[in-house]
């Protein structure tokens, strides 16, 4: 036996016993010899029963233990064996229809398939219209049970039977879903203040001691209804338990004292008329309290949510504007920053119209709203350089200008524009490009003569007669030969990457197939003149750029070096020259691919630094300064350079230009024009 079976088994045990003795309770209450109760409480216990055991593993059990005791209880009392056996299934159809209309109606309610207590007036007309079809079904149903043992139909009889069930039904089954649902929360009794408790007994002493009173000591006027007023004040100030206790307190009372012929109800002769009397008050106590009660819970239970979700109101409102002075003061600190700034800071709206802009753009472009501003709408441009001349700066300057667009949700673009004054940046570059120009040009004039003594003396020392020292200053003389040469290769280096710096680009189309060509002729006379192999190219298709001529041709020829330079001993150069072109995009990717030594690890982009060497040892000479010249040009007409290993052994260099796109007044044209 599982420990659910035997609780289902002791709840039914319990629920008997409390059964059998709400039976005999109400046979007692018999005030004629023919058997009818004044009370019927069995109808409300057997209510709570089925409630409780409903989906219990012993319900069939309990249903017939309900339909035998009541069965047993009519004929111990005087009821013949036919109609104790009518009792027993009356028994039954009532409590089966009160829990179909119950879970019909009200179904989350305990004993109905939920949980809940009465918590509203409308829990309580479900309840009573649960228990009034009950005891309908159930006086119905007897009424024809009498009528086939019997014969006779005692429609009186019935009507007094349905008020007795209606009225047990009403207040022992709200008492009992109270308790049965504050069990199964097993919700924890909150204990009153002093005054409360004081308050609570007083109401009830007054109600309890006037209700007596009426019924004990009133032999003559009907005061009883009139005492009602208790039981509205018990309503609007108590709580449902206090008021169900209440109730059930009154209608003992009333009950009692009419059974020992005291009271109102006392004094009426007919003794149908007493018992629905009687039936009456109970149900008027029960439904007013009650119904009193439950609407003070709920509206008490709706102010509490309201004060609940006010406090939650006010909490976010609170929040709320707390938020509102933080964005607030971050407003106001971003645009103290902005307007300190020393860089001018500009927003372009989709109408192209200057929406913010901060004193520094005026100040660097004038007063005028500058056309140009509303040009850059749209586009993303990184560093272009700008020359501005305005009435408050007449000689001009230099602007950096960088626009960032910012997309909307309904498809419009805003840009944001940043401009940097570059002016004494560019002056002082190109004071060191000058410089650097007049040192080399200085510097190249002494190595010459250097050159041309050491030839001298070599040619001098050919006709020397042999001596013990002739070779060793042969051989000093070589090496300042040498040496002189990688200053020259230096110094060119020096004006090389200072010419790709500063020089004016002049972008113009230019046909790389074109360029190509004549390096590799360029490269593969030289190779052998030089008496070394001759480098073998392989050449894609090559598209046509807009570009300057003369820096592209110093790129690729850098490039095509580096790769014929950077081969292992006794391994013949080999080139692949190849481009990536697409309508939409608006750069053309060139690849070049050599078969040479490759480049160590970790040093993929260290080699566009100035002065970097991969190679340090073995006949690899150079100054550095080639592949960062290669970086400057390709950076200079808006494209990116980068190098990676080739998968058959070497190196794979791949770079962008700006493609011909029709009109030369595209966005990276713009761009290249911009710079000085």
């Amino acid at each position: 036996m599982t420990t659910g079976y035997r609780l289902s088994l002791a709840r039914t045990v319990l629920f008997a016993l409390l059964y059998a003795a709400a039976v005999y309770a109400g046979r007692r209450t018999a005030m004629v010899a023919d058997g009818v109760s004044l009370v019927w409480p069995a109808a409300g216990v057997a209510a709570v029963w089925c409630c409780a055991q409903r989906g219990a593993p012993t319900r069939r059990l309990d249903l017939l233990l309900l339909a035998g005791i009541l069965g047993t209880g009519n004929w111990l009392t005087g009821a013949s064996p036919a109609v104790g056996v009518v009792a027993g299934l009356v028994g039954l159809i009532e409590v089966g229809v009160f829990l179909r209309a119950l879970r019909r109606w009200r179904p989350g309610l305990w004993g109905a398939g939920g949980s809940e207590t009465l918590r509203s007036p409308r829990d309580l007309w479900a309840l009573l219209g649960a228990a009034l079809a009950a005891s309908c079904a159930a006086g119905v149903s007897g009424l024809l049970g009498r009528w086939l043992v019997t014969g006779s139909m005692p429609i009186a009889s019935s009507i007094m039977s349905m008020a007795r069930h209606l009225t047990g039904i009403l207040i022992i089954g709200a008492a009992g879903i109270w308790v049965g649902a504050a069990l199964r929360a097993r919700r924890k009794i909150r204990r009153p203040s002093f005054w409360r408790s004081v308050e609570v007994a007083g109401l009830l002493a007054v109600s309890v001691a006037g209700q007596i009173s009426a019924f004990a000591y009133d032999h003559r006027l009907p005061l009883s209804f009139a005492l009602l007023g208790f039981t509205v004040l018990v309503g609007t100030r108590l709580r449902t338990p206090w008021v169900l206790v209440h109730n059930s307190v009154i209608s003992a009372i009333a009950v009692q004292y009419t059974l020992l012929g005291s009271g109102p109800f006392a004094q009426v002769g007919d003794i149908d008329q007493r018992t629905v009397l009687v039936q009456l008050f109970c149900v008027l106590v029960a439904l007013v309290g009650l119904a009193l009660s439950l609407g003070r819970d709920e509206r008490h239970t709706l102010l509490t949510a309201l004060a609940e979700e006010k406090s939650e109101l006010h909490a976010r409102q609170a929040e709320l504007a707390a938020q509102q002075e933080q964005a607030s003061h971050h407003a106001d600190l971003l645009t103290a920053i902005i307007d300190s700034m020393a860089d001018g800071l500009a927003v372009i709206g989709p109408d192209s119209r200057v929406t913010l802009r901060n004193p520094a753009v005026t100040e660097l472009l004038g007063e005028d709203e500058p056309a140009h501003l509303r040009a850059l709408a749209g586009e993303d441009v990184r560093g272009v350089d700008m020359p501005v001349r305005s009435p408050g700066v007449p000689e001009g300057r230099v602007v950096r200008v960088t626009a960032t667009s910012l997309p909307h949700p309904d498809g419009t673009r805003s840009a944001v524009v940043l401009f940097h004054d570059v002016t004494a940046e560019r002056r002082h570059r190109d004071e060191l490009t000058n410089f650097a120009g007049v040192v080399a040009h200085d510097l190249l004039n002494p190595l010459a003569s250097v050159d041309g003594w050491t030839a001298a003396a070599l040619e001098a020392l050919d006709g020397v007669p042999e001596h013990p020292g002739l070779h060793q200053a042969q051989d000093d003389l070589a090496r300042l030969t040498r040496a002189s040469a990688r200053m020259r290769g230096l110094i060119d280096g020096l004006l090389s990457y200072a010419t790709a710096r500063e020089a004016t680009v002049a972008p113009v189309v230019v046909e790389l197939a074109e360029v190509v060509a004549d390096i590799v002729v360029a490269r593969a006379d030289a190779a052998v003149a030089a008496g070394k192999p001759e480098p073998r190219f392989s050449i894609g298709p090559l598209p046509a750029v807009r570009a300057d001529p003369v820096l592209v041709r110093q790129l690729v020829d850098n490039l095509v070096g580096n790769a014929i330079k950077y081969t292992g001993p006794g391994v013949v150069p080999a080139l692949e020259i190849s481009a990536v072109s697409s309508p939409a995009d608006p750069l053309v990717t060139v690849r070049i691919a050599d078969n040479g030594i490759g480049i160590p690890d970790g040093q993929h982009e260290a080699i566009f630094g100035n002065f970097h060497r991969a190679h340090l040892t073995g006949d690899y000479l150079g100054t550095g300064l080639g592949l960062a010249i290669c970086k400057r040009i390709v950076e200079r007409h808006g494209g990116v350079i980068s190098a990676a290993d080739h998968p058959g052994g070497g190196s794979c260099f791949e770079f962008t230009l700006p493609a011909v796109t029709g009109s030369p007044t595209s966005a990276h044209t713009r761009m290249l024009t911009a710079l000085p």
